[in-house]
Protein backbone atom coordinates (compact mmCIF):
# COMPACT_ATOMS: atom_id res chain seq x y z
CA UNK A 1 0.00 0.00 0.00
CA UNK A 2 1.51 3.24 -1.13
CA UNK A 3 1.63 5.82 1.63
CA UNK A 4 2.96 9.32 1.99
CA UNK A 5 5.04 9.42 5.17
CA UNK A 6 5.52 12.80 6.70
CA UNK A 7 7.38 14.05 9.74
CA UNK A 8 5.56 15.13 12.85
CA UNK A 9 6.21 18.79 12.16
CA UNK A 10 5.06 18.74 8.54
CA UNK A 11 1.82 20.37 7.48
CA UNK A 12 -0.68 18.10 5.74
CA UNK A 13 -2.86 19.17 2.85
CA UNK A 14 -5.67 16.78 1.97
CA UNK A 15 -8.20 17.02 -0.83
CA UNK A 16 -11.59 17.92 0.59
CA UNK A 17 -13.78 14.81 0.83
CA UNK A 18 -16.84 16.99 0.38
CA UNK A 19 -15.62 18.01 -3.08
CA UNK A 20 -15.13 14.39 -4.10
CA UNK A 21 -18.39 13.14 -2.68
CA UNK A 22 -20.42 15.95 -4.22
CA UNK A 23 -19.08 15.34 -7.73
CA UNK A 24 -21.79 14.66 -10.37
CA UNK A 25 -22.73 11.00 -10.41
CA UNK A 26 -24.95 10.71 -13.49
CA UNK A 27 -22.22 10.70 -16.15
CA UNK A 28 -19.21 8.38 -16.42
CA UNK A 29 -16.67 11.17 -17.10
CA UNK A 30 -17.68 12.90 -13.86
CA UNK A 31 -17.21 9.67 -11.89
CA UNK A 32 -13.80 9.16 -13.45
CA UNK A 33 -12.86 12.72 -12.54
CA UNK A 34 -13.92 12.17 -8.93
CA UNK A 35 -11.82 9.02 -8.68
CA UNK A 36 -8.79 10.57 -10.36
CA UNK A 37 -8.85 13.39 -7.78
CA UNK A 38 -8.23 10.97 -4.93
CA UNK A 39 -4.72 11.52 -3.52
CA UNK A 40 -2.52 8.82 -2.03
CA UNK A 41 -3.30 7.91 1.58
CA UNK A 42 -1.61 10.19 4.09
CA UNK A 43 0.16 8.78 7.13
CA UNK A 44 2.28 10.44 9.79
CA UNK A 45 4.89 8.47 11.75
CA UNK A 46 6.32 9.89 14.98
CA UNK A 47 8.34 8.44 17.85
CA UNK A 48 7.71 8.87 21.55
CA UNK A 49 8.69 7.72 25.03
CA UNK A 50 6.22 6.99 27.81
CA UNK A 51 5.87 5.22 31.14
CA UNK A 52 3.07 2.68 31.33
CA UNK A 53 2.39 0.55 34.40
CA UNK A 54 5.81 1.61 35.64
CA UNK A 55 7.64 0.57 32.46
CA UNK A 56 9.46 3.10 30.27
CA UNK A 57 8.65 2.27 26.67
CA UNK A 58 9.76 3.75 23.37
CA UNK A 59 6.94 3.50 20.88
CA UNK A 60 6.15 4.44 17.31
CA UNK A 61 2.88 6.25 16.61
CA UNK A 62 1.33 5.82 13.16
CA UNK A 63 -1.61 8.10 12.47
CA UNK A 64 -3.33 8.18 9.12
CA UNK A 65 -5.30 6.51 6.38
CA UNK A 66 -5.70 3.00 5.09
CA UNK A 67 -7.58 2.73 1.79
CA UNK A 68 -10.14 0.03 1.19
CA UNK A 69 -10.17 -0.87 -2.51
CA UNK A 70 -12.26 -2.85 -4.94
CA UNK A 71 -10.87 -5.77 -6.96
CA UNK A 72 -9.49 -3.43 -9.62
CA UNK A 73 -7.51 -1.46 -7.05
CA UNK A 74 -9.81 1.57 -7.09
CA UNK A 75 -9.90 3.29 -3.66
CA UNK A 76 -13.36 3.22 -2.12
CA UNK A 77 -12.93 4.47 1.42
CA UNK A 78 -10.30 5.75 3.83
CA UNK A 79 -10.19 4.36 7.38
CA UNK A 80 -8.19 6.47 9.78
CA UNK A 81 -6.41 4.66 12.60
CA UNK A 82 -3.90 5.39 15.33
CA UNK A 83 -1.35 2.62 15.92
CA UNK A 84 1.03 2.57 18.87
CA UNK A 85 3.79 0.00 18.44
CA UNK A 86 6.56 -0.74 20.91
CA UNK A 87 10.03 -0.08 19.48
CA UNK A 88 12.95 -2.45 19.85
CA UNK A 89 13.68 -6.07 18.97
CA UNK A 90 10.74 -7.86 17.38
CA UNK A 91 8.83 -10.04 19.83
CA UNK A 92 6.72 -12.55 17.85
CA UNK A 93 4.58 -13.17 20.94
CA UNK A 94 3.71 -9.54 21.62
CA UNK A 95 -0.06 -9.06 21.29
CA UNK A 96 -1.82 -6.43 19.21
CA UNK A 97 -5.20 -5.08 20.30
CA UNK A 98 -7.70 -3.42 17.93
CA UNK A 99 -10.16 -1.05 19.64
CA UNK A 100 -13.11 1.11 18.62
CA UNK A 101 -16.09 2.87 20.12
CA UNK A 102 -19.74 2.62 19.24
CA UNK A 103 -22.68 4.79 18.27
CA UNK A 104 -22.98 3.58 15.59
CA UNK A 105 -21.38 6.72 14.27
CA UNK A 106 -18.81 7.32 17.01
CA UNK A 107 -15.09 7.69 16.53
CA UNK A 108 -12.63 5.86 18.77
CA UNK A 109 -11.82 9.08 20.65
CA UNK A 110 -13.40 7.92 23.93
CA UNK A 111 -11.31 4.79 24.46
CA UNK A 112 -8.34 6.46 22.79
CA UNK A 113 -8.19 9.69 24.80
CA UNK A 114 -10.03 8.50 27.89
CA UNK A 115 -8.74 5.04 28.72
CA UNK A 116 -5.94 3.31 26.84
CA UNK A 117 -4.05 5.76 24.62
CA UNK A 118 -0.65 7.09 25.71
CA UNK A 119 -2.28 10.45 26.54
CA UNK A 120 -5.63 11.03 28.18
CA UNK A 121 -7.88 13.96 28.95
CA UNK A 122 -8.83 14.46 32.59
CA UNK A 123 -12.50 15.09 33.39
CA UNK A 124 -13.90 15.39 36.92
CA UNK A 125 -13.90 11.97 38.54
CA UNK A 126 -16.93 12.78 40.72
CA UNK A 127 -19.44 13.21 37.88
CA UNK A 128 -19.23 16.99 37.55
CA UNK A 129 -19.35 18.87 34.22
CA UNK A 130 -16.09 19.15 32.29
CA UNK A 131 -16.49 22.91 31.83
CA UNK A 132 -14.56 24.82 29.18
CA UNK A 133 -10.99 24.69 27.85
CA UNK A 134 -8.14 24.52 28.44
CA UNK A 135 -8.61 20.89 29.44
CA UNK A 136 -5.96 18.93 31.29
CA UNK A 137 -4.39 16.42 28.87
CA UNK A 138 -1.76 14.29 30.56
CA UNK A 139 0.53 11.30 30.14
CA UNK A 140 -1.50 8.14 30.70
CA UNK A 141 0.29 5.56 32.86
CA UNK A 142 -2.82 3.36 32.59
CA UNK A 143 -2.29 2.77 28.86
CA UNK A 144 -1.85 -0.90 28.01
CA UNK A 145 1.28 -0.36 25.93
CA UNK A 146 3.33 -2.34 28.44
CA UNK A 147 1.50 -5.55 27.46
CA UNK A 148 0.17 -4.97 23.93
CA UNK A 149 0.49 -2.81 20.84
CA UNK A 150 -2.65 -0.74 20.33
CA UNK A 151 -4.65 0.19 17.22
CA UNK A 152 -7.57 2.62 17.58
CA UNK A 153 -9.85 2.53 14.54
CA UNK A 154 -12.39 5.12 13.37
CA UNK A 155 -15.07 3.38 11.26
CA UNK A 156 -16.11 5.01 8.00
CA UNK A 157 -18.19 8.11 8.67
CA UNK A 158 -16.54 8.71 12.05
CA UNK A 159 -13.43 10.58 13.11
CA UNK A 160 -11.56 11.50 9.91
CA UNK A 161 -12.64 8.29 8.09
CA UNK A 162 -14.74 8.71 4.98
CA UNK A 163 -15.90 7.31 1.67
CA UNK A 164 -13.81 8.36 -1.32
CA UNK A 165 -14.77 9.72 -4.71
CA UNK A 166 -18.25 8.71 -5.78
CA UNK A 167 -18.47 5.83 -3.28
CA UNK A 168 -21.74 5.92 -1.37
CA UNK A 169 -20.85 5.92 2.38
CA UNK A 170 -24.06 3.98 3.03
CA UNK A 171 -22.19 0.98 1.62
CA UNK A 172 -20.45 0.86 5.02
CA UNK A 173 -23.31 1.90 7.31
CA UNK A 174 -24.87 -1.24 8.71
CA UNK A 175 -24.16 -3.99 11.24
CA UNK A 176 -22.69 -6.37 8.65
CA UNK A 177 -21.40 -3.76 6.18
CA UNK A 178 -19.46 -2.00 8.92
CA UNK A 179 -18.08 -5.27 10.31
CA UNK A 180 -16.83 -6.34 6.88
CA UNK A 181 -14.92 -3.06 6.44
CA UNK A 182 -13.38 -3.34 9.92
CA UNK A 183 -12.34 -6.95 9.31
CA UNK A 184 -10.80 -5.91 6.00
CA UNK A 185 -8.86 -3.16 7.75
CA UNK A 186 -7.54 -5.64 10.35
CA UNK A 187 -6.32 -7.99 7.62
CA UNK A 188 -4.59 -5.12 5.81
CA UNK A 189 -2.95 -3.98 9.06
CA UNK A 190 -1.66 -7.49 9.75
CA UNK A 191 -0.26 -7.63 6.23
CA UNK A 192 1.53 -4.34 6.52
CA UNK A 193 3.02 -4.96 9.97
CA UNK A 194 3.80 -8.69 9.58
CA UNK A 195 1.74 -9.65 12.63
CA UNK A 196 -0.31 -12.57 11.35
CA UNK A 197 1.02 -14.96 13.99
CA UNK A 198 0.85 -12.50 16.89
CA UNK A 199 -1.78 -12.88 19.64
CA UNK A 200 -4.76 -10.74 18.65
CA UNK A 201 -7.47 -9.00 20.67
CA UNK A 202 -10.44 -7.03 19.41
CA UNK A 203 -12.84 -4.95 21.40
CA UNK A 204 -15.08 -1.97 21.77
CA UNK A 205 -17.41 -0.01 23.92
CA UNK A 206 -21.22 0.24 23.69
CA UNK A 207 -22.26 -0.37 20.05
CA UNK A 208 -18.57 -1.15 19.70
CA UNK A 209 -19.36 -4.43 21.47
CA UNK A 210 -22.04 -5.10 18.86
CA UNK A 211 -19.39 -4.35 16.28
CA UNK A 212 -16.92 -6.68 18.03
CA UNK A 213 -19.41 -9.55 17.81
CA UNK A 214 -20.08 -8.85 14.13
CA UNK A 215 -16.35 -8.51 13.41
CA UNK A 216 -15.49 -11.82 15.10
CA UNK A 217 -18.08 -13.38 12.80
CA UNK A 218 -16.34 -11.82 9.78
CA UNK A 219 -12.86 -12.80 10.99
CA UNK A 220 -13.59 -16.35 12.15
CA UNK A 221 -16.82 -17.20 10.38
CA UNK A 222 -15.19 -18.30 7.12
CA UNK A 223 -12.53 -20.82 6.15
CA UNK A 224 -10.02 -18.00 5.51
CA UNK A 225 -10.31 -16.98 9.12
CA UNK A 226 -8.26 -14.77 11.40
CA UNK A 227 -8.07 -16.47 14.79
CA UNK A 228 -8.49 -14.16 17.75
CA UNK A 229 -7.28 -14.67 21.31
CA UNK A 230 -9.70 -12.39 23.09
CA UNK A 231 -12.79 -10.20 22.71
CA UNK A 232 -13.07 -7.14 24.97
CA UNK A 233 -16.63 -5.96 25.65
CA UNK A 234 -16.83 -2.66 27.52
CA UNK A 235 -20.44 -1.73 28.36
CA UNK A 236 -21.94 -4.47 26.22
CA UNK A 237 -25.09 -4.30 24.12
CA UNK A 238 -25.64 -7.47 22.10
CA UNK A 239 -29.35 -8.30 22.29
CA UNK A 240 -31.32 -5.24 21.20
CA UNK A 241 -34.71 -6.66 22.12
CA UNK A 242 -34.02 -5.40 25.65
CA UNK A 243 -33.82 -1.81 24.42
CA UNK A 244 -37.28 -1.82 22.86
CA UNK A 245 -39.78 -0.30 25.30
CA UNK A 246 -42.69 -1.43 23.13
CA UNK A 247 -46.04 -2.47 24.51
CA UNK A 248 -45.94 -6.19 25.25
CA UNK A 249 -42.15 -6.45 25.46
CA UNK A 250 -41.37 -7.09 29.13
CA UNK A 251 -37.69 -8.06 28.86
CA UNK A 252 -36.27 -4.54 29.03
CA UNK A 253 -38.14 -3.73 32.25
CA UNK A 254 -36.58 -6.79 33.86
CA UNK A 255 -33.01 -6.19 32.69
CA UNK A 256 -33.11 -2.45 33.44
CA UNK A 257 -34.30 -2.83 37.03
CA UNK A 258 -30.94 -3.64 38.72
CA UNK A 259 -29.39 -0.51 37.15
CA UNK A 260 -32.28 1.56 38.50
CA UNK A 261 -31.66 0.04 41.93
CA UNK A 262 -27.97 0.94 41.74
CA UNK A 263 -28.79 4.57 40.88
CA UNK A 264 -31.38 4.77 43.66
CA UNK A 265 -28.74 3.41 46.06
CA UNK A 266 -26.18 5.97 44.86
CA UNK A 267 -28.55 8.93 45.29
CA UNK A 268 -29.68 7.78 48.75
CA UNK A 269 -33.24 7.00 47.69
CA UNK A 270 -33.19 3.59 49.40
CA UNK A 271 -34.20 3.43 53.08
CA UNK A 272 -31.75 1.51 55.27
CA UNK A 273 -29.69 0.76 52.17
CA UNK A 274 -27.05 -1.99 52.23
CA UNK A 275 -23.42 -0.99 52.70
CA UNK A 276 -22.37 -1.61 49.10
CA UNK A 277 -23.88 -1.18 45.67
CA UNK A 278 -22.77 -4.73 44.82
CA UNK A 279 -24.98 -6.15 47.57
CA UNK A 280 -28.00 -4.08 46.56
CA UNK A 281 -27.51 -4.88 42.87
CA UNK A 282 -27.54 -8.59 43.65
CA UNK A 283 -30.77 -8.25 45.62
CA UNK A 284 -32.28 -6.38 42.67
CA UNK A 285 -31.16 -9.09 40.23
CA UNK A 286 -32.94 -11.74 42.29
CA UNK A 287 -36.12 -9.68 42.51
CA UNK A 288 -36.04 -8.79 38.80
CA UNK A 289 -35.60 -12.32 37.47
CA UNK A 290 -37.98 -13.79 40.05
CA UNK A 291 -41.10 -12.05 41.43
CA UNK A 292 -40.92 -9.06 39.08
CA UNK A 293 -40.53 -11.03 35.84
CA UNK A 294 -43.26 -13.41 36.92
CA UNK A 295 -45.64 -10.55 37.65
CA UNK A 296 -45.03 -8.85 34.30
CA UNK A 297 -45.49 -12.06 32.34
CA UNK A 298 -48.83 -12.73 34.03
CA UNK A 299 -50.20 -9.53 32.53
CA UNK A 300 -53.90 -9.08 33.25
CA UNK A 301 -53.93 -12.34 35.19
CA UNK A 302 -51.81 -10.85 37.98
CA UNK A 303 -53.75 -11.03 41.22
CA UNK A 304 -54.29 -8.04 43.49
CA UNK A 305 -52.31 -9.43 46.44
CA UNK A 306 -49.30 -10.37 44.30
CA UNK A 307 -49.48 -7.01 42.54
CA UNK A 308 -49.41 -5.15 45.84
CA UNK A 309 -46.42 -7.15 47.05
CA UNK A 310 -44.46 -6.64 43.84
CA UNK A 311 -45.40 -2.94 43.81
CA UNK A 312 -43.96 -2.47 47.31
CA UNK A 313 -40.70 -4.20 46.39
CA UNK A 314 -40.46 -2.33 43.10
CA UNK A 315 -40.78 0.97 44.96
CA UNK A 316 -38.09 -0.09 47.41
CA UNK A 317 -35.59 -1.02 44.71
CA UNK A 318 -36.20 1.99 42.43
CA UNK A 319 -36.81 4.77 44.96
CA UNK A 320 -39.99 5.71 43.05
CA UNK A 321 -43.34 6.07 44.82
CA UNK A 322 -45.85 3.21 44.70
CA UNK A 323 -48.48 5.57 43.29
CA UNK A 324 -46.27 6.51 40.33
CA UNK A 325 -45.35 2.89 39.66
CA UNK A 326 -48.95 1.79 39.91
CA UNK A 327 -49.94 4.45 37.38
CA UNK A 328 -47.23 3.06 35.11
CA UNK A 329 -48.61 -0.50 35.38
CA UNK A 330 -45.41 -1.64 37.15
CA UNK A 331 -43.49 -0.83 33.98
CA UNK A 332 -41.08 2.06 34.52
CA UNK A 333 -39.44 3.38 31.36
CA UNK A 334 -35.89 4.63 31.62
CA UNK A 335 -36.73 8.16 30.51
CA UNK A 336 -39.34 8.43 33.25
CA UNK A 337 -36.91 7.07 35.81
CA UNK A 338 -34.25 9.67 34.89
CA UNK A 339 -36.80 12.43 35.50
CA UNK A 340 -38.68 11.03 38.47
CA UNK A 341 -35.93 9.75 40.79
CA UNK A 342 -34.74 13.21 41.88
CA UNK A 343 -37.80 15.26 40.94
CA UNK A 344 -38.15 16.33 44.58
CA UNK A 345 -34.69 17.91 44.29
CA UNK A 346 -35.39 19.54 40.93
CA UNK A 347 -32.80 17.36 39.20
CA UNK A 348 -32.56 14.66 36.55
CA UNK A 349 -29.96 11.89 36.32
CA UNK A 350 -27.75 10.77 33.44
CA UNK A 351 -28.38 8.00 30.93
CA UNK A 352 -24.75 7.09 30.25
CA UNK A 353 -23.88 7.50 33.91
CA UNK A 354 -26.56 7.77 36.58
CA UNK A 355 -24.17 9.53 38.96
CA UNK A 356 -24.46 12.74 36.92
CA UNK A 357 -27.31 15.16 37.63
CA UNK A 358 -28.76 17.95 35.53
CA UNK A 359 -31.37 20.68 35.76
CA UNK A 360 -34.09 20.94 33.10
CA UNK A 361 -35.97 23.96 31.82
CA UNK A 362 -38.81 22.94 34.10
CA UNK A 363 -39.59 20.10 36.50
CA UNK A 364 -42.93 19.03 35.09
CA UNK A 365 -42.05 16.72 32.22
CA UNK A 366 -41.69 12.93 32.12
CA UNK A 367 -38.27 12.88 30.41
CA UNK A 368 -35.07 14.96 30.70
CA UNK A 369 -34.17 17.72 28.29
CA UNK A 370 -30.76 16.14 27.68
CA UNK A 371 -28.26 13.68 29.16
CA UNK A 372 -26.01 15.42 31.73
CA UNK A 373 -23.57 12.50 31.62
CA UNK A 374 -22.91 13.19 27.93
CA UNK A 375 -22.78 16.96 27.79
CA UNK A 376 -20.69 16.73 30.95
CA UNK A 377 -17.71 15.25 29.06
CA UNK A 378 -18.00 15.71 25.29
CA UNK A 379 -16.16 19.02 24.92
CA UNK A 380 -13.02 17.73 26.61
CA UNK A 381 -12.71 14.66 24.39
CA UNK A 382 -13.19 16.55 21.12
CA UNK A 383 -10.50 19.03 22.12
CA UNK A 384 -8.15 16.24 23.21
CA UNK A 385 -8.20 14.17 20.00
CA UNK A 386 -7.64 17.22 17.80
CA UNK A 387 -4.81 18.48 20.06
CA UNK A 388 -3.08 15.09 20.09
CA UNK A 389 -3.52 14.30 16.40
CA UNK A 390 -2.76 17.69 14.92
CA UNK A 391 -0.14 19.07 17.30
CA UNK A 392 1.75 15.97 18.42
CA UNK A 393 1.18 13.18 15.89
CA UNK A 394 1.56 15.46 12.88
CA UNK A 395 -1.70 14.27 11.34
CA UNK A 396 -3.72 17.35 10.33
CA UNK A 397 -6.54 16.48 7.91
CA UNK A 398 -8.38 19.33 6.30
CA UNK A 399 -11.67 18.12 7.74
CA UNK A 400 -13.52 18.10 11.05
CA UNK A 401 -13.14 15.15 13.41
CA UNK A 402 -16.59 13.58 13.90
CA UNK A 403 -16.71 12.38 17.50
CA UNK A 404 -20.25 11.01 17.22
CA UNK A 405 -23.23 11.24 14.90
CA UNK A 406 -21.29 10.83 11.67
CA UNK A 407 -23.54 8.17 10.13
CA UNK A 408 -27.22 7.92 9.29
CA UNK A 409 -29.82 5.40 8.12
CA UNK A 410 -27.99 2.47 9.70
CA UNK A 411 -28.83 -0.95 8.26
CA UNK A 412 -29.68 -3.14 11.26
CA UNK A 413 -30.52 -6.24 9.22
CA UNK A 414 -28.25 -9.23 9.96
CA UNK A 415 -30.27 -11.86 8.13
CA UNK A 416 -31.85 -14.88 9.71
CA UNK A 417 -35.56 -15.77 9.86
CA UNK A 418 -37.66 -13.31 7.88
CA UNK A 419 -34.58 -11.23 7.19
CA UNK A 420 -33.68 -10.84 10.85
CA UNK A 421 -35.17 -7.36 10.93
CA UNK A 422 -37.46 -7.92 13.89
CA UNK A 423 -34.89 -9.18 16.38
CA UNK A 424 -31.30 -8.01 16.43
CA UNK A 425 -29.07 -10.21 18.57
CA UNK A 426 -25.37 -10.57 17.74
CA UNK A 427 -24.51 -12.51 20.90
CA UNK A 428 -24.77 -15.86 19.04
CA UNK A 429 -21.79 -14.79 16.93
CA UNK A 430 -19.70 -14.82 20.10
CA UNK A 431 -21.14 -18.14 21.24
CA UNK A 432 -20.25 -19.71 17.89
CA UNK A 433 -16.73 -18.26 17.99
CA UNK A 434 -16.19 -19.66 21.51
CA UNK A 435 -17.40 -23.10 20.43
CA UNK A 436 -15.15 -23.15 17.37
CA UNK A 437 -12.01 -21.50 18.82
CA UNK A 438 -10.86 -23.21 22.01
CA UNK A 439 -8.26 -20.48 22.60
CA UNK A 440 -10.74 -17.61 22.53
CA UNK A 441 -11.65 -15.80 25.74
CA UNK A 442 -14.15 -13.00 26.39
CA UNK A 443 -13.72 -10.11 28.84
CA UNK A 444 -16.81 -8.12 29.89
CA UNK A 445 -16.76 -4.88 31.88
CA UNK A 446 -19.93 -3.14 33.06
CA UNK A 447 -20.69 -0.01 35.09
CA UNK A 448 -23.38 -0.24 37.76
CA UNK A 449 -24.82 3.18 36.84
CA UNK A 450 -25.02 2.63 33.08
CA UNK A 451 -28.50 2.80 31.51
CA UNK A 452 -27.35 2.82 27.89
CA UNK A 453 -26.10 -0.77 28.25
CA UNK A 454 -27.39 -2.11 31.60
CA UNK A 455 -25.21 -4.73 33.29
CA UNK A 456 -28.04 -7.21 33.85
CA UNK A 457 -28.86 -7.05 30.15
CA UNK A 458 -25.28 -7.96 29.26
CA UNK A 459 -25.41 -10.86 31.71
CA UNK A 460 -28.65 -12.07 30.16
CA UNK A 461 -27.24 -11.91 26.62
CA UNK A 462 -24.19 -14.05 27.38
CA UNK A 463 -26.02 -16.58 29.56
CA UNK A 464 -28.11 -18.21 26.82
CA UNK A 465 -27.82 -21.72 25.37
CA UNK A 466 -24.93 -22.00 22.94
CA UNK A 467 -22.33 -20.36 25.18
CA UNK A 468 -19.69 -22.66 26.70
CA UNK A 469 -19.76 -22.75 30.49
CA UNK A 470 -16.05 -23.45 30.85
CA UNK A 471 -15.08 -20.14 32.41
CA UNK A 472 -13.81 -18.41 29.26
CA UNK A 473 -16.18 -15.46 29.80
CA UNK A 474 -15.07 -13.25 32.69
CA UNK A 475 -16.96 -10.38 34.29
CA UNK A 476 -15.80 -7.13 35.89
CA UNK A 477 -17.88 -4.37 37.49
CA UNK A 478 -17.25 -0.68 38.14
CA UNK A 479 -18.82 1.95 40.39
CA UNK A 480 -19.51 4.37 37.57
CA UNK A 481 -21.40 4.28 34.29
CA UNK A 482 -21.07 3.62 30.59
CA UNK A 483 -17.60 5.15 30.34
CA UNK A 484 -16.22 3.86 33.60
CA UNK A 485 -12.80 5.31 32.89
CA UNK A 486 -14.02 8.86 33.63
CA UNK A 487 -13.77 7.87 37.30
CA UNK A 488 -10.12 7.71 38.33
CA UNK A 489 -10.45 4.64 40.56
CA UNK A 490 -12.28 2.75 37.84
CA UNK A 491 -9.75 3.70 35.18
CA UNK A 492 -7.02 2.14 37.33
CA UNK A 493 -9.13 -0.96 37.95
CA UNK A 494 -10.14 -1.24 34.28
CA UNK A 495 -6.53 -0.98 33.14
CA UNK A 496 -5.40 -3.57 35.67
CA UNK A 497 -8.22 -5.95 34.83
CA UNK A 498 -7.48 -5.83 31.11
CA UNK A 499 -3.73 -6.02 31.63
CA UNK A 500 -4.27 -9.28 33.51
CA UNK A 501 -6.64 -10.58 30.81
CA UNK A 502 -4.23 -9.90 27.95
CA UNK A 503 -1.25 -11.19 29.89
CA UNK A 504 -2.96 -14.48 30.72
CA UNK A 505 -2.24 -16.36 27.48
Amino acid sequence: MKKLLIAAVSALALASPAVAQNAPRAEAPARESAQSAIPDPVVSVTRHLGTFNGQRINYRAIAGETYLKDRTGKPLAAITSYSYIKEGPTDPNRPVTFLWNGGPGSGSVWLHMGAFGPKRVVVPSDARDDGAPPFNIIDNPESLLDVTDLVFIDPIGTGFSRALGDTDPANYWGVTKDAKSMAEFIRLWLNEHNRWNAPKYIGGESYGTTRAAAVINELEGTYTDVSVNGIILISAILDFSQAAEAQGNELGYVTNLPSMAAAAWYHNKVPNKPATVEEFAQQAREFAIGPYASALLKGNSLGADERAQVLSQLSYFTGISQQYLSNANLRLSLSRFYKELLRDRGQTIGRLDGRYVGVDYDNAGDRPDNDPSFYGIDGAYTAAINWWSREHLGYRPDTVYSSIGGTRDWDWNIGGPRGGQGYLNVAPYIGKALRENSGLRVWVGQGYYDFATPFFGAEYSLNRPGFPTDGRIEWHYYESGHMMYVRDQDLQKLSGDLRTFIGRR
